[in-house]
């Protein structure tokens, strides 16, 4: 979680400086979502991701360096460069990819969860989404699709309250978006997306009903996004008291401090891995800054149509 969280700080601030172009979204305050459902994942297992993506590809085992060097443009990055903050795939640990669509990322989730089914593989597949994803019909026809023929497949909608601008409440009528996998005879799951304990135990649960066949389960990560929806958003719609009541449930402090209530973690051994992941990722920018620039050469490679 500390590395999503610097990770994502340091992004921040290099867009700020002008050295990273295009937009970025960011998770800021959602890092137990990402990582407490990659925790319980094995290699085999994919994920599918969104254009807030940069935890959940770092939850599954992607390193930073070669993340930062696909937002710095550089040729050493997941995608050489191209395919930016909102596009980084990493097959190798199962990131099927992030996707800038809203709802994108669902039916190619199913899609890799029917392969599993009809290949008789045993990995499950993760597809996280947000809120807002929830009104697309993409979503209601891939849970369908999902429920009927039993796919081993995990739906995670992380509420971070917020659709770009809209609040959750103005744009759907009901308390609890799990409430929805009702209609498709699937379990709908309300979980604290700022607990990593939760966010695991609920997981684990999903996982191995997908691995008995039981078809698919909807979790509903409940979190806040501390920053805008983009780098352009000044955030004129909520109020600075809702922030900071959110911002009190840090979900890494939260799990730090569990952790340390438990005996299972010290203060020293926090602060050294809090400076470790630091380290990681002063590394990650110093790998991408080095790394080379596409040529012209490069332009026309890696594309398909």
């Amino acid at each position: 979680m500390w590395v999503i969280r610097f990770f994502e700080e340091k992004v921040d601030e290099y867009f700020a400086k002008g050295m990273i172009h295009g937009t970025t979204h960011l998770a800021i305050g959602q890092e137990a979502s990402a990582a407490g459902v990659c925790a319980l994942l094995d290699v085999e297992d994919k994920i599918t991701s969104t254009h807030r993506g940069h935890g959940h590809c770092i939850a599954k085992g992607a390193t930073a360096d070669k993340m930062m060097a696909e937002l710095f443009g550089r040729t050493t990055g997941y995608c050489k460069g191209k395919g930016g903050s909102m596009h980084i795939a990493d097959v190798d640990m199962g990131n099927l990819g992030a996707n800038g669509i809203v709802a994108g990322g669902i039916p190619l989730a199913v899609g890799s969860a029917l392969t599993a089914h009809m290949k008789k593989l045993n990995y499950v597949t993760v597809c996280f989404f947000g809120d807002g994803a929830t009104n697309e019909g993409s979503f209601h026809e891939a849970v369908n699709l999902a429920s009927i023929w039993k796919l081993p497949v995990i739906f995670v909608c992380e509420n971070n309250q917020y659709g770009m601008s809209s609040p959750v409440k103005e744009m759907v009528n009901v308390d609890n978006l799990a409430t929805r996998a009702q209609a498709y005879g699937i379990p709908g799951v309300v979980a604290d997306g700022n607990d990593m304990i939760e966010m695991m135990n609920v997981t684990d649960e999903a996982i191995k009903r997908a691995r008995r066949g039981e078809g698919p389960t909807f979790i509903e990560a409940k979190t806040y996004r501390w920053k805008g929806h983009s780098k352009s958003d000044t955030k004129k719609y909520r109020t600075l008291e809702e922030e900071k009541e959110w911002m009190r449930k840090d979900p890494i402090k939260r799990f730090k401090n569990d952790l340390m209530k438990a005996g299972f973690l010290t203060k020293e051994k926090a602060e050294k891995l809090q400076e470790e992941a630091k380290k990681v990722i002063e590394d990650a920018v110093k790998f991408a800054d080095e790394s080379p620039m596409p040529t012209l050469d490069d332009l026309l490679t890696d594309v398909y149509a």
